[in-house]
């Protein structure tokens, strides 16, 4: 099977990037990162969920939500780089990188919608924004707008 050039981009771009907190996973590992990665880390609690905030010194944003049960329902990026997707999707990456297969697509905005997860990713060199979630681990009383 032949990939684009832009799967290939984000294949490779998603191993280069700093480690964050995984989709469906709990938001322990949210300190740690921010340390390793001499990030500011800035939370804060809206209704029915929470939202932590990493930025880095060069510009990256990465946002995670979190239901109050303390798990991440959905990521959101914006910065100079493609974030490391495996590391954000952690469990849903094999299921990205079929649907990004399946979707041989040429364009430079990407978006996935499967049964488990929705994935939207746009931009261009330094400037590059997205956004990831999965729909069962959506809080009942949330709309997955708020993943922005």
């Amino acid at each position: 099977m032949r990939l684009s050039t832009s799967t290939w981009l984000l294949i490779f771009l998603a191993a280069a990037a700093p480690a964050w907190a995984a989709l469906g996973k709990t938001f322990e590992s949210v300190a740690a990162d921010r340390q390793q990665m001499a990030g500011e880390l800035r939370s804060s609690a809206q209704n029915g969920f929470a939202v932590h905030e990493i930025t880095l010194g060069y510009g990256e944003k990465i946002k995670e939500f979190a239901a109050p049960n303390g798990v991440v329902f959905g990521v959101a990026w914006s910065g100079p780089v493609v974030p490391d997707l495996k590391r954000l999707l952690g469990d849903y990456f094999p299921e990205f990188q079929k649907a990004v297969q399946a979707a041989g697509t040429h364009r430079r905005a990407l978006a996935l919608q499967s049964e488990h997860l929705v994935v939207e990713s746009a931009g261009h060199m330094r400037a590059f924004h997205g956004r990831a979630y999965v729909p069962a681990l959506v809080p009942a009383n949330i709309s997955a707008v708020v993943v922005k």
